[in-house]
């Protein structure tokens, strides 16, 4: 049995949550972030801590139970710290290119290809083919993150595409040619 939603969630000195209508308002030096609160689990802060309550222990609350301390979790994390993805651009003549705000790839089409990223993630261009995606949101960086893989996702045969960095392609064998 999982035990992550019992344990109280300690607050850093710059953050203040708020529990209102359902949802855990999280403000800190980075900006504000609201989770929403599932059916069932009540949240409260207590001595610089926040803590979680189910109402019972039908199999749906339990599992809700981790769910909500995760999420609120990172969104303290997120406000505090932020997070971050990595992508590699492995291929000749693939690569990206940073103009304003907006990425514009090079990928192997016939034309390039433009990215606007949404409000809240920041995509910065380390070497023309290192990404780095940046945000308080933990789900919409990694969203983004498989939005820009997507792009062109990596190639089974050379390897060749938009990757995590720390992501290991397994290649397959080619026809033997005779």
């Amino acid at each position: 049995m999982s035990r992550v939603g019992l344990k109280p969630i300690t607050l850093p000195d710059k953050v203040s949550v708020d529990v209102k209508d359902g949802a855990v308002v999280v403000k800190g030096p980075k900006g504000s972030l609201t989770t929403p609160m599932p059916k069932g689990i009540s949240a409260s802060v207590e001595e610089g801590g926040l803590t979680f309550v189910r109402a019972n222990e039908e199999r749906q609350t339990r599992a809700f139970h981790g769910l909500a301390r995760s999420l609120a979790n990172n969104a303290i994390l997120g406000v505090t710290q932020g997070f971050e993805r990595r992508l590699a651009i492995v291929g000749v003549g693939y690569r990206a290119i940073a103009k304003g705000k907006k990425v514009e790839f090079n990928l192997g089409y016939s034309h390039p290809v433009v990215f606007d990223p949404p409000a809240g993630i920041e995509v910065l261009v380390e070497d023309q083919t290192k990404l780095v995606v940046r945000g308080m949101d933990k789900q919409q960086v990694g969203q983004v993150s498989a939005e820009l893989r997507a792009l062109r996702s990596p190639d089974p045969y050379k390897g060749k595409g938009v990757r995590y960095e720390d992501e290991t392609i397994r290649l397959k064998a080619g026809k033997t040619g005779a």
